[in-house]
């Protein structure tokens, strides 16, 4: 096999995997090699299998192809992996013991700025309804997960959404993700931008390999184009895409220009939002731009900050979460470009060696922000301009009610752990088929896990709400803020990474909390909580005020201090707290919080300041029951 190197101007004689040094808290400090120059060298070491799998496999083609004509229940783990660029996941039922296993493949959709047009949701309720297991999950990324499709209705069920002007490609897969930005559909010219310019950079990242056509349309052409693909056409990205600096952003392949032949290092997050309007996590992110404009609402560019990230493993204090830094600002008429130097420097620049370090994330944290600047500017040709002052961050899941701003309302609807199903009284999915049957309404996936309906008539608001009554739902207003605030990730039985519960489990451990709560007078109180199975982030967990996230049976790790507004990360408090103990472990923080807290402080800046250390010091002390507020 060819030996492999990506030209760029400007080559970083680091190595990233080395470059962590831990200390106690799972903190990290930085200790920076960062010799820029212009010497191209090869590569120092044979390039690992799974990326000398992305080059075997034509552009994601083998041996995928072969392996969908077989009839084995399953892929193989080399089809497994390439599987996942077309926005699936191969799984199995664990609870279910024997062999052969209960081999089955969850579909991610790809829905940029989480728009569902009502002729896709359609399809999604028919088609998990015929080949799914009946339901459907709504995921931290704005978009919807189908899971249960059987090997032999893959290519049915992946071809009817490519048809229907949709896609799952790129959903998963060392390429860009679903590109998020805030669900609020305000008609305002800010929101509009952040709308406009995630479906801009959705199309910009979009992996060019016909692998999709040759698999699942045998070659043929979809029939209908993806839909916001048509929505961004007088921007010109392809034109922007394939526009050549000669500054090494692009590359001599003919297929894939901005990729190449191994794709990037690790899976890459875009998101974009208006000042102030933290709805989408945005500081955990690869990339994370905000809207700017002047006085008269006209676009003049983008606040960029770079190197977010979630997932980390346990007991490896190499890897940790991250919050992105101020990268600066870039005019409107050189985003694209920018954007596209950034994930050059992450192609060319991650760590292809150790894959726990190969998000952008270390990369920055590695050099630090002044040297990525440089990096990246090396790419882009020019400077990058300072970050703007903006508004300060504030979090809303824009659920219940809204004045759209054009004459039309929209409707946040909670969803609880993003799991859209009918379940005896509780029929969500059904309702949401009435509404979309009836009005034909376009709906918006939330970064929460939740949705709402855009564009409704004031005079349909009172027949909208009858419907969701009548199939059992709750008005925002029933709905308990501890929930509301609530994420999980699906875990078990089916996500083969779990290493306990999370969807499952926190129904219950709302109810407990909500008890604890009650009982200390502290009834009024919000709290962000989220809990994952593991420790990969899905439910962006180390943001929250209060967080569990799985390290074992049963038994999870414990996270304080997260903003309640998003913007940084929390810090862990404990490990291995068992699922009964959750009484006894959060009853003396409360009590901590209640004595120590600030006027008006929420939680988890509480947790912040005071820091984990003073917190388990009162908590060894205190005797349960003894502070009420």
């Amino acid at each position: 096999m060819r030996s492999y190197h990506y030209a760029a101007l400007a080559l970083l004689s680091t190595q990233p995997s080395a470059a962590f040094v831990p200390n106690k808290g799972m903190k990290t400090t930085f200790k920076a090699s960062t010799n820029l120059n212009m010497v191209l060298e090869m590569p120092k070491k044979q390039i690992s299998k799974l990326e000398t799998l992305k080059v075997t496999s034509d552009h994601l083609v083998h041996p995928l192809l072969e392996e969908m004509k077989t009839e084995e229940i399953y892929v193989s783990k080399d089809g497994y992996q390439i599987l996942k660029y077309h926005g699936s996941y191969q799984q199995s039922d664990r609870e279910k013991k024997g062999k052969p296993k209960d081999y089955q493949f969850m579909l991610r959709l790809k829905q940029p700025a989480g728009e569902l047009p009502p002729d896709l949701f359609r399809l999604l309720d028919d088609l998990s309804a015929k080949y799914g297991q009946g339901d459907l999950r709504a995921t931290t990324r704005q978009c919807f997960q189908l899971h249960g499709v059987r090997k032999g209705s893959l290519k049915t069920v992946i071809s009817s959404i490519m048809n229907i002007g949709s896609s799952t490609v790129g959903a998963c897969g060392d390429v860009s993700r679903n590109v998020m930005t805030t669900p609020a559909p305000f008609e305002t010219p800010e929101y509009k931008y952040a709308r406009e310019y995630s479906k801009a950079f959705a199309q910009l990242f979009r992996p060019m390999t016909p692998a999709f056509s040759s698999i699942w349309l045998d070659g043929e052409k979809v029939a209908t184009v993806e839909a916001w693909s048509k929505e961004v056409e007088h921007l010109n990205v392809d034109e922007a895409m394939m526009y050549d600096s000669g500054r090494g952003i692009i590359l001599p392949d003919s297929t894939e220009p901005i990729y190449g032949d191994r794709y990037l290092p690790r899976k890459f997050k875009i998101g974009v939002t208006v000042p102030g309007d933290n709805s989408l996590d945005v500081y955990t992110n690869d990339i994370g731009c905000v809207v700017i404009t002047n006085d008269k609402g006209e676009l003049e560019g983008f606040n960029v900050m770079v190197g977010g990230g979630m997932g980390r493993t346990h007991n490896k204090e190499t890897t940790f979460a991250r919050v992105a830094d101020h990268l600066g600002f870039v005019p409107k008429e050189d985003i694209m470009e920018c954007m596209k130097a950034i994930l050059a420097s992450q192609r060319d620049h991650g760590n292809r060696d150790v894959r726990a370090n190969a998000r952008m994330k270390y990369l920055v944290h590695t050099l630090g922000i002044d040297n990525f600047r440089a990096l990246v500017e090396s790419y882009f040709g020019k400077p990058i301009q300072p970050w703007r002052e903006i508004a300060e961050w504030k979090y809303s899941d824009w659920m219940g009610w809204w004045d759209q701003g054009n004459g039309k309302l929209f409707y946040g609807l909670h969803v609880e752990n993003g799991r859209v199903k009918d379940d005896g009284d509780f029929r969500l999915k059904t309702a949401l088929r009435v509404i979309v049957d009836k009005y034909n309404l376009t709906m918006v996936m939330s970064p929460t896990q939740s949705i709402i309906m855009k564009d409704i008539n004031p005079e349909d608001k009172d027949d909208i709400d009858g419907i969701l009554r009548e199939h059992g739902l709750l008005t925002i207003e029933e709905v308990d803020p501890l929930n509301r605030l609530a994420m999980s990730c699906p875990a078990l039985p089916l996500c083969g990474l779990a290493q306990t519960e999370a969807e499952r489990l926190m129904p219950s451990y709302l109810q407990r909390i909500r008890a604890v709560l009650d009982n200390m007078n502290l009834s009024d109180e919000e709290v962000l909580i989220r809990m994952t199975g593991c420790p990969n982030g899905c439910a962006r967990p180390y943001m929250a005020e209060l967080a569990f996230v799985g390290d074992g049976n049963n038994s999870y790790q414990v996270w304080l201090g997260g903003s309640p507004v998003l913007t940084r990360t929390a810090f862990p408090f404990m490990a291995k707290m068992k699922v009964d103990n959750l009484e006894q472990t959060i009853e003396p923080i409360l009590a901590f919080f209640i004595e120590k807290r600030q006027e008006f402080e929420a939680f988890g800046d509480f947790c912040h300041r005071m820091g984990a250390e003073a917190i388990e010091e009162y908590s060894n002390s205190y005797v349960l029951g003894s502070v009420k507020a």
